[in-house]
């Protein structure tokens, strides 16, 4: 990863507020990703890897999501199980929320969001907001997500032209 200077704007109203929480092992967060995610697109399920200091903050503005996890496919008894089969856990997204991931929800469980327009209200949302009806529908619009991280290792570019 090469490094740069976070905008102070960004600095300021997210970053270190979210190193005040100190989730980072004593280190300060130096990697922001922002992601934009429209009404029926999601991200396939994935692992974060080695890169990255195991812990992943994410802020959500705009919409809600739901945040998918599952089983490895080591941990899988047959190899040909859907993702439905897979499922270990679904977490509702409020806007405006940080959600911290750390230990085997980040080592372990692959987490993506499905490309859906909207979420069906059930009761397997463990973190469900008690204002949300069971078996409503709720659309999804715009959401913005801010990926904030540590990156243990990044180096200093500096890209020379001319003579």
């Amino acid at each position: 990863m090469i490094s740069e200077k976070i905008p102070d704007w960004l600095q300021k109203s997210a970053v270190d507020k979210v190193n005040s929480l100190s989730v980072f092992g004593g280190k300060n967060a130096n990697h922001v990703l922002l992601n934009e995610y429209k009404p029926g697109e999601g991200i396939m399920p994935h692992l974060d890897g080695d890169l990255f200091y195991p812990t992943i903050t994410t802020i959500s503005i705009g919409s809600h999501a739901v945040l998918n996890f599952y089983e490895p496919e080591e941990d899988i008894d047959s190899t040909c199980r859907s993702w439905d089969e897979r499922l270990v856990v679904s977490l509702y997204v409020e806007p405006r929320s940080l959600l911290v991931l750390q230990q085997d929800m980040y080592h372990k469980y692959l987490h993506g969001i499905d490309q859906i327009t909207a979420d069906h209200v059930t009761k397997q949302y463990p973190n469900l907001n008690k204002d949300l009806a069971l078996g409503s529908d709720i659309e999804r619009s715009t959401r913005y997500s801010l990926t904030i991280r540590h990156v243990p290792k990044t180096t200093k570019f500096k890209l020379k032209l001319g003579r």
